[in-house]
């Protein structure tokens, strides 16, 4: 089961991270996985809420995009197949 994290406790867990706190805790307080909480760390280590929160819209976008790709290009292929079959 996936945890979703708002961008505040994001920036949260950043701010307690750069003040001394070890990742494993952070992911014990906050019930993340471990490898999740360490690159994310990682990952986002110098983002401020307004970063953060660009990222993940960001992110949201780009699934949307792909999802409009993959749907048209289907829709591409189904066409040319019809066209094939009738020439």
């Amino acid at each position: 089961m996936t945890k979703h994290v708002s961008e505040v406790q994001i920036v949260k867990i950043l701010e307690e991270f750069r003040s001394g706190i070890k990742p494993e805790e952070l992911c014990r307080t906050y019930g993340i996985p471990v490898a999740r909480c360490i690159s994310g760390v990682r990952n986002m280590g110098s983002y401020g809420l307004f970063e953060v929160k660009r990222i993940k819209q960001l992110e949201q976008e780009n699934r949307k995009l792909k999802a409009m790709y993959a749907e048209l290009s289907l829709r591409n292929e189904a066409l040319k197949d019809v066209i094939a079959k009738k020439f």
